[in-house]
């Protein structure tokens, strides 16, 4: 039964972050032609085109996305009541999914962070997807950089980012409970 549940989780998280990664390039106007973009855009637009004809972007966010992450959420946690307890309730489901939302937005951003500063160290040249990182985490790294000025060649922003991004997530559980 774990096994099962454990295939059901990473089948929609993974699914979940990439849709909200899509979420995540149209805010930060990432290069669209990027293969990164071009992969997350081919692997979402079956579910996202749809209901963008139903609901709008608004003021330069992807409300389509959005949806659709909290579509996404709402199956998961659906799926895995059903499968565990045999039964569903609404409320619980849709505070969970909204939850699930969040938290996977959260270790979204952890990850990106995470793999934007190992590829700093080992690429070489240009590199496609340390590019659209770059584009995605930029914004939040540059006030960071503006108290913290890199110390002795090493930028610690990142790790500053990180950090709170892990405070903020615990918090969040915390008040989650």
């Amino acid at each position: 039964m774990n096994a099962m549940q454990f295939l059901i989780g990473i089948v929609f998280d993974l699914f979940l972050m990439v849709v909200l990664l899509r979420f995540w390039l149209q805010t930060a106007k990432a290069d669209f032609y990027n293969p990164l973009s071009q992969f997350v855009v081919k692997a979402t637009s079956f579910a996202v085109n749809p209901l963008r004809k139903i609901i709008p972007g608004f003021g330069g966010l992807d409300l389509a996305s959005l949806l659709l992450a909290f579509i996404v959420a709402v199956a998961k946690v659906s799926t895995l009541l059903l499968i565990i307890y045999g039964g569903w309730s609404a409320q619980t489901v849709f505070i969970t999914a909204l939850v699930t939302v969040v938290k996977e937005g959260l270790n979204l951003m952890f990850w990106v962070l995470i793999i934007r500063a190992l590829l700093s160290w080992v690429s070489q040249g240009y590199n496609p997807i340390e590019a659209v990182f770059h584009q995605l985490t930029e914004p939040m790294l540059k006030p960071i950089r503006r108290v913290l000025p890199p110390l002795g060649g090493f930028d610690l922003s990142i790790v500053v980012l990180i950090i709170s991004l892990q405070f903020i997530q615990i918090l969040f559980m915390d008040f989650i409970g």
